[in-house]
């Protein structure tokens, strides 16, 4: 037992002391649980932080929304009460028009695609758009692709999703985009979707693969169609006041570091999804992939012509399909 309690005293000065070390500690936030590869990313980019400043700058992780839901954790962004944020494209749709393209239905042919555009000019032209809003946007992580998973049925076509209540991030545009086919969206905190699908709110939801999967949605709603209608990255901000904060050598180091995190996040976002599908399927869940996508793909007309209204939004549009 004395050994025991030596060990945890010495553990502890230990933290306090690396604690101590750190001249500015960052506070970061994530609706996503521990392991998460958007955790895992930010994680990664605290490391690299402080090799770069001989451990100055650190970054305390906050994980599954233990500092709240999306939509109250932007606005504690913007306040300077937190310091980093991962956050979808989504919910930033009502207040920034550009971060409305990454987040259109079928945008992106594939996840090299996407990768190519933002990680191009286009998307270093999208993030930029995030300073006018009290945010400094680093980075853009993977999120896979969307499609929709739910309690009733398996959904092969238009007909099928007729009706059907969906919950939808909190964003205009998504809420477009499932009644354009359809169905009733429901927009919803992502911590509420469980319930909601347990007792009969919702029909069901949308997401990739690894979110289905860690949210434990996949035990209530057992039909999963692959229908991808979403590539919408996740981006990693850093509020303008903590930003303004730092030195311009800072400033360079926090921005290096998050670029650079952007390659283990992926590695690790590829190796989830392929655990998560296992697990999934494993458990006897109902997958579709049998499905033509070109009705869905047509359905969305009215969506473009809603939200690519201006012509510097149209101009995005038109480049970002031109990437090979």
């Amino acid at each position: 037992m004395l050994k025991t309690v030596t060990a945890t005293l010495l553990a502890t000065a230990a933290m306090a002391t690396a604690t101590f070390a750190c001249e500015i500690m960052l506070k970061a936030s994530d609706t996503h649980p521990d392991g998460y590869p958007t955790v895992e990313g930010v994680k990664a980019m605290g490391k690299m932080l402080e090799e770069k400043t001989d451990g100055r700058i650190c970054i305390e992780m906050f994980h599954s929304a233990q500092l709240g839901e999306e939509k109250d954790t932007i606005e504690q962004t913007q306040f300077g009460v937190i310091d980093l944020n991962r956050v979808s494209f989504g919910p930033f749709n009502n207040i920034i028009p550009e971060t409305q393209i990454p987040s259109l239905p079928y945008i992106f042919r594939s996840v090299d695609h996407m990768h190519k555009v933002m990680d191009g000019e286009i998307g270093g032209e999208i993030l930029g758009a995030f300073s006018d809003h009290d945010l400094i946007a680093l980075t853009s992580y993977d999120a896979g692709s969307r499609s929709f998973y739910n309690s009733q049925k398996p959904i092969t076509s238009l007909e099928d999703l007729a009706g059907m209540k969906f919950r939808v991030m909190q964003s205009d545009l998504f809420v477009d985009m499932v009644g354009a086919l359809g169905a009733n969206a429901t927009p919803m905190p992502y911590g509420e979707v469980y319930s909601g699908i347990q007792t009969g709110v919702i029909d069901g939801a949308e997401n990739n693969w690894p979110s289905y999967e860690s949210s434990g949605h996949f035990e209530v709603a057992g039909y999963y169609t692959l229908d991808q209608h979403l590539m919408v990255p996740e981006v990693l901000v850093m509020s303008k006041m903590t930003w303004d904060k730092l030195s311009e050598e800072d400033q360079k180091l926090v921005m290096e570091a998050a670029k650079e995190s952007t390659a283990v996040q992926r590695k690790l976002w590829a190796e989830r999804e392929a655990e998560s599908e296992e697990k999934v399927r494993a458990a006897g869940n109902e997958i579709i992939t049998d499905i033509d996508k070109t009705p869905f793909i047509e359905a969305m007309a009215p969506v473009y012509e809603k939200y690519v209204t201006d012509e510097k939004l149209k101009d995005l549009v038109a480049r970002i399909q031109a990437v090979e």
